[in-house]
């Protein structure tokens, strides 16, 4: 059973109403009180149930409504009177209050509203004109005195309250241009491990992580992922760029860059200094570098230059091992990214409109091609486990962690090998098969053949990527030894 369910804007507003409704029948309310309750309480109704019937005045004054009775959402003027903003005047019925004394025309209640508006979900925290009132102005004064535009604008602010500020049951696809919802139906809204990941897949196919936001990232952990975009978005690996491309002159020991081939190098003023870059000994009368055949260490200076140069070398090696590490995982990690991103489009293609194609070369139902699908499914999950997977190998101490590198190694290529092979069979396989060329007769002779090739790879990828992932996430991951 999945454990978690995907809701479109309409059903998340049924959800909503549908609390409301119990809500405002609990306390004998309008609708619009009680969603201003329940935001009060981060749209969880149980503890409005718990704590309204402890404390309500308290709970009142808080929300804006009155101290005592059912409170009244909008009230018409009795009488002739002038409104408070503009101090027209208008006959009776003509003016709007929030349940309050202080009356307003329509013109001004809907440039209040709209201002109001502009700025945010602060709109559904708006009170009374009148600067002394506290009155709330609830949804059926906006329904009443703003515009349509202006309406649609509060119902949907009123919508992400109780997605964003909700319990934390519900969030929006963060995909672009996704207006979908996923409900998170599983045990403890997925914080059961604060360190393993709880992935959830939009319909969209967008996958994210329920607890951190990121990219959908089993089997790695939260807090691998977010120092790993980090050491990528940062200048982390600037530092090490230097050490790689600059060494320090002997006299002054600033950092110099060599931009020329020539091995001639003088330093900028005030020092001017002129050395070798390649012994670093000083140019005038330089022959040839002495290196550490001709007696030794390279000359020094007599002050311990020597052992400074051996640092400083020291140094340019260790960054040069850190940065080798850290590109050999970055560009595995980004050639998996490429080759998922490259899997969507293919599977976008093929609902649209290759299995369509495929379908009618054979005149068959479209539904016999479902085995592609699946098997799609199943290189996208591949792709996503071996992206993130690349990044928990980086944090893989070299030394501390040979023995499991090596097992990390070998399985990652095993899971490569397995997700070729059926990324060959349902792409470059199915191209073949199904060229446009194609005899109707030929194709169904290999069909057969070709889908049980395909749900075999299928299954076996299927299952090594289940194993694999089961053994990072129940294995003492050493990775976070790394991070501190």
């Amino acid at each position: 059973m999945k454990d978690h369910i995907v809701l479109t804007e309409d059903e998340v507003r049924r959800g909503q109403e549908k609390m409301m409704a119990k809500v405002a029948e609990l306390l004998s309310f309008p609708l619009g009180f009680a969603a201003t309750v329940l935001r009060h309480f981060k749209w969880n109704e149980g503890r409005v149930e718990e704590r309204w019937f402890s404390d309500d005045r308290r709970i009142r004054d808080a929300v804006g409504l009155p101290a005592d009775g059912v409170p009244v959402p909008m009230a018409l003027s009795a009488a002739e009177a002038s409104c408070a903003i503009c101090f027209a005047e208008y006959p009776a019925g003509q003016m709007r209050s929030a349940g309050c004394a202080h009356f307003y025309c329509g013109e001004c209640w809907r440039g209040y509203i709209g201002a109001a508006l502009d700025e945010g979900a602060r709109c559904l925290s708006l009170r009374c004109p009148d600067t002394s009132c506290s009155a709330a102005v609830v949804m059926e004064l906006v329904d009443a005195a703003a515009g349509a535009e202006d309406r649609d604008r509060y119902a949907r602010f009123a919508l992400r309250s109780f997605v964003e500020e909700g319990s934390g049951r519900i969030k929006w696809c963060p995909a672009p241009g996704c207006t979908l919802a996923v409900e998170y139906v599983g045990g403890a809204d997925g914080d059961g491990n604060a360190d393993a990941a709880a992935d959830v897949f939009c319909a969209c196919r967008h996958g994210f992580c329920w607890r951190c936001g990121e990219e959908a990232h089993r089997p790695v952990s939260c807090d691998t992922v977010r120092a790993w975009l980090e050491k990528n978005s940062s200048y982390s690996e600037t530092a090490n760029w230097v050490l790689l491309n600059t060494k320090l002159c002997p006299q002054c020991r600033r950092p110099i860059e060599k931009n020329q081939g020539c091995m001639h190098m003088t330093c900028l003023p005030p020092c001017g200094y002129e050395f070798c870059w390649v012994c670093l000994d000083p140019w005038k009368n330089h022959r040839r570098c002495r290196g550490f055949g001709q007696g030794g260490a390279p000359d020094g200076d007599g002050d311990g230059g020597g052992s400074s140069r051996e640092e400083q070398e020291q140094r340019r090696r260790h960054a040069q091992m850190s940065l080798d590490r850290y590109l050999y995982h970055y560009e595995r990690w980004v050639a998996n990214y490429t080759s998922l991103e490259k899997v969507r489009q293919d599977m976008d293609e093929l609902e649209s409109s290759e299995i369509r194609r495929i379908a009618a070369i054979v005149e068959l139902n479209e539904t016999n091609f479902a085995f592609l699908n699946e098997a799609y499914e199943q290189i996208a999950h591949g792709r996503r486990v071996l992206k993130w997977a690349y990044a928990y190998g980086y944090y893989l101490d070299p030394v501390r962690d040979a023995a499991k590198r090596g097992l990390f190694e070998h399985l990652l290529d095993q899971a490569n090998s397995r997700l070729d092979q059926l990324h060959d069979a349902a792409e470059l396989e199915r191209r073949e098969i199904f060229c446009s060329s194609a005899e109707r007769t030929i194709v169904l002779d290999l069909l057969s053949y070709y889908q049980a090739k395909v749900k075999d790879h299928t299954k076996a990828t299927q299952q090594f990527m289940g194993n694999l992932v089961k053994a990072f996430e129940t294995t003492d991951l050493p990775e976070f030894k790394s991070l501190n």
